[in-house]
């Protein structure tokens, strides 16, 4: 039996495949409604196959549950399945102090923050991170990969030079400094909140 011209033009139900890539990272509709910016009466609806999205919809449904559009649409890998995600620099945001001199780089998913994030610092000569306190029981892992970098923490100041590992505890005021006059510094911050 061959299939009627209206049902090979008929638009790609994501239903299916949006549920299931939610439900594979635990998501409720509320969440990837807040994540998305598209309604959670508009997300059930899509999930029970009871309205199509636009376009616009489904890249920001892709984005939000980091995946490619062809899984929701149903071209590529299968909701659920194992398989490397690539995420381009252009696709981690930055935050830039604001005298220029600190670059933070996420390399960390939207998902985890609040609970693990990960950085990559770029500290210009004479460039400082102060941190304020995190929630009691926070700790921080800084590695710098180039230059050095003073950590001042828990009362105590530790200068770190290239591979040199610091673990502390974040949960009370710290900071991160460059004291080279010539060189910038590279490192990563793991923060794990409590």
């Amino acid at each position: 039996m061959s299939k009627s011209p209206q049902t090979a033009t008929e638009p790609p139900r994501v239903g299916a495949a949006l549920q299931a890539l939610r439900q594979a990272q635990a998501l409720s509709l509320d969440e990837l409604s807040r994540r998305a910016g598209v309604s959670k009466s508009m997300l059930s609806q899509i999930e029970r196959n009871q309205a199509n999205p636009t376009v616009a919809v489904v890249w920001r449904l892709a984005n939000a549950l980091r995946v490619e559009l062809s899984e929701l649409l149903g071209g590529g890998a299968k909701a659920g399945s194992k398989s490397i995600e690539l995420v381009g620099n252009h696709a981690m945001p930055s935050l830039s102090s604001p005298d220029g001199l600190c670059r933070m780089h996420i390399l960390g998913p939207i998902e985890l923050a609040g609970q693990f994030e990960w950085y990559e610092l770029t500290i210009q000569p004479g460039g400082a991170i102060e941190s304020a306190a995190h929630e009691s029981g926070s700790r921080e892992h800084l590695t710098v990969n180039s230059g050095s970098l003073l950590l001042s923490a828990q009362g105590g100041e530790k200068l770190l030079s290239s591979g040199d590992t610091a673990r502390y505890a974040a949960d009370a005021p710290h900071a991160i400094r460059n004291p080279s006059k010539e060189e910038v510094a590279i490192a990563l911050l793991v923060v794990v909140h409590q």
